[in-house]
This record gives C-alpha cells, sequence and structure tokens, in this order.
C-alpha cells in the first residue's frame, strides 16, 4: 500500500462526486479562532458566532482587550462559550504579547515541528486546530484529522484502534500541502453526506474499494 497514491485517487474520486472543494482565504489568526469556535459544533454556529464576536467588538484586537466574559457572551450560539472564551482570550493575549501585535506570520518560516509546538501551547489549540492554522493559512503539510476524518480513516485502514491519528498519517503521507488541503476537505465531506458514524451509506461510496469496512460490509 502506498498511503500518498491511495490519497490521491480518494481525492480523486471524491472530486468527481462532490466536485472540487475551496477553503475561503482568511488570516492566520482569523483562522486560529475560527477554529476554536467550530469545536463540537456545526460550521452554522461556528459561523454565527464569529459574527457575533465582531458585531460585538469590531476587530479582534479588539477582542483581545475583551474579558473572558464578554467574549463568551458573544459567542453563545457555538456552545461551550466559557471554555472557548478562555481558549480564544489567552491565545490572543500571548500571541499579542510575544509578537508584539496579532501576526502569525513568523511561523511561515519556522520548522514545521517547532511551530506545531508553538501552536499546541496556546490554550485549547490542539494538533486539529494547529494544523488548520498550518496547512490552510501557510501551506506548511501537516494534515489535521477532526472527528469526521479520524472515523474515515479508521474505516479504511489507516488508523487502528485508539491510536494518536495525527503522528500516524502525517508519517504515511508524503509532505504535500497541495494534497493534504484537498485531502481534507473532501473526506469532511465524504463524512458529512455518506460515512456517518452510525449506518454508513457504503453502497453510495466512491472510496469503497479502497475502504476495508467498506469492503467488508458487501461480504
Amino acid at each position: 500500500m502506498d498511503p500518498t497514491q491511495d490519497a490521491r485517487w480518494i481525492v480523486s474520486r471524491l472530486t468527481e462526486r462532490f466536485g472540487p472543494m475551496l477553503e475561503p482565504e482568511r488570516s492566520p489568526v482569523e483562522t486560529l479562532v475560527l477554529t476554536i469556535l467550530s469545536q463540537n459544533t456545526t460550521d452554522t454556529n461556528r459561523d454565527r458566532a464569529y459574527a457575533a464576536l465582531l458585531d460585538r467588538f469590531g476587530t479582534l484586537e479588539d477582542v483581545s482587550n475583551a474579558t473572558e466574559a464578554e467574549i463568551a457572551e458573544a459567542i453563545r450560539a457555538g456552545g461551550l462559550q466559557q471554555q472557548k472564551a478562555h481558549s480564544i482570550h489567552e491565545s490572543l493575549r500571548r500571541i499579542q504579547e510575544q509578537r508584539g501585535r496579532l501576526d502569525l506570520a513568523f511561523l511561515r518560516e519556522m520548522e514545521l515541528g517547532t511551530a506545531l509546538r508553538w501552536l499546541l501551547e496556546l490554550p485549547g489549540v490542539g494538533s486539529k486546530t494547529a494544523g488548520i492554522v498550518l496547512l490552510f493559512s501557510f501551506g506548511r503539510p501537516y494534515f489535521p484529522i477532526d472527528t469526521h476524518i479520524r472515523r474515515i480513516l479508521k474505516r479504511v485502514g489507516w488508523v487502528r484502534g485508539n491510536e494518536e491519528p495525527h503522528r500516524r498519517v502525517n508519517a504515511l503521507l508524503d509532505a504535500d500541502a497541495g494534497l493534504m488541503s484537498e485531502l481534507h476537505l473532501q473526506l469532511i465531506r465524504l463524512g458529512r453526506t455518506l460515512c456517518k458514524p452510525r449506518k454508513p451509506r457504503c453502497g453510495e461510496c466512491p472510496i469503497r474499494a479502497r475502504c476495508r469496512h467498506g469492503r467488508e460490509s458487501s461480504t
């Protein structure tokens, strides 16, 4: 098995099925805040919470000067507002303190592992959030894995049992940021439409031929 070749095949098949996936251009700090807001909620609620945040404060610079209670009230639509408000407030504050302004551009030139560790030191930032910032804001080759992607990759056979998926999958794939970004977006679409937690629609799945669970479900 060549996982990178399999990944290219998966992207091709899913693009044929769903069409190309595009990620809007955002600043790295905006991506960081949006990804924190996306935890354990839908994209719709994430976007509502982010819009409410900017409606209340105007800019992320102003958010960094607000209290956690004020931030929590503004992002209530996204759920888990106390936890997310703390993560957003402390992350923005640390960036300001350490860099002198709300700017993560320095991560572009930093060694990948060092950049990843820097982001992981921010409160509420795990491998998925850090990976999304690095991959989609800077084109750094680190594959982020959310709940949908982990479920799919366990069914495909890339991830085993309860192992931590980020280390495993990033070791399997070539360091190709373009492929990683397409694969990430297409797998999320697959997880939301066909490869659901219960009763996955394997008979309709475009990548069934290379999915262990899909092949077994047909026997």
